[in-house]
C-alpha cells in the first residue's frame, strides 16, 4: 500500500487496512512488515498497541516469530488519538483488545491524511465476532484475512481454539493455551459444535 493523494487538492488521503485472523495467523508478522516497509519510505511512523498485552515486552510489537519493532503501550483508543500527530502511518497491535471506540479513533485519523494499519483476531476463542474487529473491517479500506495451519489435520485454520475451560474472554496466551483449528477440527471440540 502507499499513500495515496486527492487529486483535487493535492493532499494525502488516509486509509483504514485491516489485517485479521487467529492465532498464529501472521498477523503481527504482517503488520510489522509493512511498517517496516513505511519507515524505508521515509515516512513517520507510530506504533500502539494495549497496555495489558506484556507477553514478550512492555514497549514493543513483537511476533510469534520474534520479528520486532519499537511502540507505544496505551491504556484505551482514545489515548491513540492524543499521540498520533505529526505522523504518515499508525499501526495498531492487538486490535481486539482495545474498547469499542477504536473504530471511531481509526476514522478520524485516516480522514485526517493518515493511513492507519490494524492488525487484530476476528473471532474469539468461541468462534464469535471479537472486540471491535467487525466495526473496524465494515469501515478499512483494505481487509486481509491471514490463516494459520491447523494442529490437528494439516488444512487451513481460521479459529483460535482455547485449550483448557477457562471461560473469560481475554486471557493472553500462547501456545500453552491456544491452538490454530480448521473448521472441522474446530466443531468436534467446541461446545457450539456438538
Amino acid at each position: 500500500m502507499f499513500i495515496e493523494k486527492d487529486v483535487n487538492s493535492g493532499k494525502k488521503t488516509g486509509s483504514i487496512e485491516v489485517v485479521a485472523g487467529s492465532m498464529f495467523s501472521g498477523k503481527t508478522e504482517e503488520l510489522i512488515r509493512r511498517l517496516k516497509r513505511a519507515k524505508i519510505a521515509r515516512q513517520k511512523v507510530e506504533i500502539f498497541k494495549p497496555k495489558i498485552d506484556v507477553r514478550y515486552s512492555e514497549d514493543e510489537v513483537i511476533s510469534h516469530d520474534e520479528n520486532s519493532i519499537r511502540s507505544t503501550p496505551v491504556e484505551n483508543s482514545a489515548n491513540i488519538l492524543l499521540l498520533s500527530g505529526d505522523v504518515d502511518v499508525v499501526g495498531i497491535d492487538e486490535a481486539q483488545f482495545f474498547d469499542k471506540g477504536l473504530a471511531d479513533v481509526v476514522n478520524k485519523l485516516a480522514n485526517s491524511g493518515i493511513r492507519v494499519i490494524v492488525a487484530g483476531l476476528d473471532m474469539d476463542f468461541k468462534g464469535e465476532p471479537f472486540g471491535p474487529m467487525p466495526a473496524l473491517m465494515a469501515i478499512a479500506d483494505h481487509i486481509t484475512k491471514v490463516h494459520a495451519i491447523c494442529v490437528r489435520c494439516g488444512s487451513i485454520a481460521q479459529f483460535s481454539h482455547r485449550l483448557g475451560v477457562k471461560e473469560q474472554v481475554v486471557l493472553l496466551g500462547e501456545k500453552d493455551i491456544y491452538e490454530p483449528l480448521c473448521r472441522s477440527c474446530f466443531l468436534k471440540v467446541s461446545p457450539k459444535g456438538g
